[in-house]
């Protein structure tokens, strides 16, 4: 067998570390384009034309290397688009481009068999390659599901010793979506479903002594998605593996939902630093994508550098952790803890608190006619006023924090709580009847002030932190909680100074870049958090963000972790080659009339492929079955078949309101 070099990697992987540190793959070789080892992080997307459409295809591809890309994928699902890419591959060298290109194939053996001899890597799915999905539930014997590993070995041997024969390299792109009927009807829907389908494919190719192989574990859940990273990684240093790992959350969708919930699942993995390449998945132009890719990685290239720049400052670990346990803490005033929904606040301190109006950035929206407040799904729970006292009545269900000292002067203090210091708390003779927060960091556990502390059933932590590697330190000062047997609720604060913005993404300047950065920083570090059950509430601090915004990001965090449900979430996938309808612009139809049905999922697929399978995690879908035709479904079920487009839309609102689930728009 070829040597792994699995230097480092003993005792298995540990998703608590508390040191930043890569976890070391082996390099792998795609045209002049190393991934893996010691390169840096690299950048991919996909083109969204036609296949057939070469010049389409190249211009397309232009655009996305001069926007950051350092590989470009191309869909080819059948053998005629296999063949053109050797006339894209041609034009494009004419032009000077020597980007390394990735055939992305389903269902079709014989087009990657074709693809391979001309591209330098091809992208296969266990899950529809040489399997099968028609979600069909098959009880296996133990000698059936081995006769069906010996047919997909025979199946996709020839596509291995192509790869071997031409140098080119593979992806095993599993999709959490896309799990054959095999791998469902033993493993389940699970994490454990979707590593054990690549760990097949892996080892057929490791029996025929080829190791030039990159595995993902993709999901448009970036909770499933970065439990099955975490498992893959296990499983493949038991097994003496350490292939390249590309990152990506399918089906991300747009705006900045798309961009919160790719920064939640990839960001998460790489704080623990895992993976080589990265794709983020938007439903807009695919030159779009490369920038946000390359937002996430930089920062880790920085963070490196700021690790080596600096002495080493260790995070605080009472309890040397192997797993992220989920965090269960006391309920405080029937408002936050215990199995409460997470709670927001936002800083309102510096903001003009002579004028009403300006709670509605914060989703509580004033009319001076009736002198009341009309609140959303999408209201924050807490604001910030430190010590500014509001010259006008704020709205009965919206709560205040004050500093202490000025919480001490309030004559009222109905909805009001006071925040402390860590040594405020301690020496305070007057705390607040219902709630007091205090303010702590990971670094105070074993201060004697803290040893000070009188903790009661009102007691409500804000954890702050100034580590480089912050996420880790926050996340080790749960389990440190747990080590001790405190239960209180924490109140997660991260602030981000206006200079963290400075700069372009990549090459390309953004007129909305400090929204951009926040938006993918806070998506990383807080969501990086909830996704593993910790924390009670957030606190995103950024004066260089605008007030309305905060509050937006901070509810899609809590959406994309699926922590707190607060309106309709799209399952939407990037377009590319197979799609069938302008993706972009059905997408925003859709949503136009539908963005209201809080907790609703809808899938949007451009074709088939994606479509049942990618889709599986959502209530309703909207899949592309042939030029002007729709299908539409339930869940996994099929309700209607080949809808014109003219009437699709319409025909999946009456689904839902046969089900019971449509409301009017501003009655929910």
């Amino acid at each position: 067998m070829d040597s792994l070099k699995l230097t480092g990697l003993a005792g298995g992987y540990c998703n608590s570390k508390t040191r930043y540190s890569r976890f070391l793959t082996r390099e792998v070789q795609i045209g002049d384009i190393p991934m893996g080892g010691h390169q840096p992080i690299r950048i991919q997307s996909m083109t969204t034309v036609d296949t057939m459409d070469t010049m389409g295809s190249v211009e397309q591809t232009i655009k996305m290397v001069d926007a950051g890309c350092e590989y470009v994928r191309i869909t080819a699902p059948s053998i005629k688009e296999a063949e053109n890419l050797a006339n894209i591959k041609n034009e494009l060298r004419k032009r000077g481009y020597n980007v390394p290109l990735v055939a992305d194939i389903h269902f079709t053996p014989n087009a990657a068999e074709v693809a391979a001899r001309i591209v330098e890597k091809v992208r296969v799915n266990p899950g529809n390659y040489a399997d099968k999905k028609k979600f069909d539930q098959i009880d296996y014997t133990d000698q059936a599901y081995q006769a069906e590993l010996d047919r997909i070995y025979k199946k996709f041997a020839p596509l291995v010793n192509i790869c071997k024969e031409y140098g080119t390299a593979m992806r095993i792109g599993t999709n959490h979506g896309s799990l054959s009927d095999r791998i469902m009807s033993r493993y389940g829907d699970t994490p454990e479903g979707m590593v054990e389908s690549a760990l097949e494919f892996i080892r057929i190719c490791e029996d025929l002594h080829y190791y030039n192989l990159v595995v993902s574990m993709k999901s448009s859940n970036p909770q499933v998605m970065v439990q099955a990273y975490r498992l893959l990684v296990e499983k493949m240093v038991a097994e003496n593996m350490n292939y390249p790992l590309h990152l990506g959350v399918t089906e991300a969708g747009d705006g900045e939902d798309g961009r919160i919930k790719s920064a939640v699942g990839i960001g998460t993995l790489l704080e623990d630093g895992l993976g080589d390449t990265v794709r983020v998945s938007l439903t807009e132009e695919p030159e779009k994508e490369a920038p946000v890719a390359i937002a996430l990685v930089n920062r880790y290239s920085n963070r490196a550098k700021q690790l080596a720049e600096e002495p080493t400052r260790e995070v605080l670990q009472l309890i040397d952790t192997v797993e992220t346990k989920p965090y269960t803490s006391k309920e405080v005033n029937a408002f936050i803890g215990g199995s409460l929904v997470p709670r927001i606040i936002v800083d309102l301190s510096e903001k003009n608190l002579k004028d009403p109006f300006i709670l509605s950035d914060v989703g509580y929206k004033y009319d001076a006619l009736l002198d009341k407040y009309h609140m959303g799904d999408q209201s924050v729970d807490f604001v910030f006023l430190g010590d500014s006292l509001p010259s006008f009545t704020m709205p009965g269900n919206l709560k205040q924090l004050y500093h202490y000292k000025t919480w001490l002067g309030l004559a009222n203090k109905t909805n009001i709580h006071p925040v402390y210091s860590l040594q405020e708390y301690v020496d305070a003779e007057q705390k607040d009847k219902s709630m007091n927060l205090v303010y702590v960091s990971n670094d105070d556990l074993t201060s004697d002030l803290f040893g000070q502390l009188q903790m009661d059933s009102t007691t409500v932590f804000i954890l702050e932190t100034d580590h480089i590697h912050g996420m880790a330190d926050q996340r080790q000062f749960f389990a440190n909680l747990q080590e001790i047997g405190i239960d209180c609720p924490v109140i997660i604060k991260r602030s981000y100074a206006a200079a963290e913005f400075s700069g372009p993404i990549g090459d390309i300047m953004d007129p909305e870049e400090p929204i951009s950065k926040i938006q993918l920083y806070a998506a990383t570090d807080l969501g990086a958090l909830l996704i593993d059950g910790l924390g009670s509430g957030i606190w995103l601090d950024s004066p260089a963000t605008p007030t309305d915004k905060l509050a937006s990001i901070s509810f899609g965090i809590l959406q994309a972790t699926r922590s707190r449900i607060s309106k309709t979430e799209y399952i939407s996938c990037p377009s590319c080659g197979r799609t069938l309808f302008d993706l972009q612009e059905t997408t925003q139809m859709i949503r136009s009339r539908t963005n209201h049905l809080k907790g609703l999922k809808i899938g949007i697929m451009g074709c088939i492929v994606n479509g049942p399978g990618e889709m599986a995690d959502a209530d309703y879908g909207y899949v592309g079955a042939g030029p002007d035709k729709i299908t539409l479904y339930r869940g996994k079920e099929v309700v209607k078949r080949n809808v014109s487009s003219a009437k699709a839309l319409d025909e999946l609102i009456e689904i839902i309101k046969s089900d019971g689930l449509w409301v009017e728009e501003g009655l929910n």
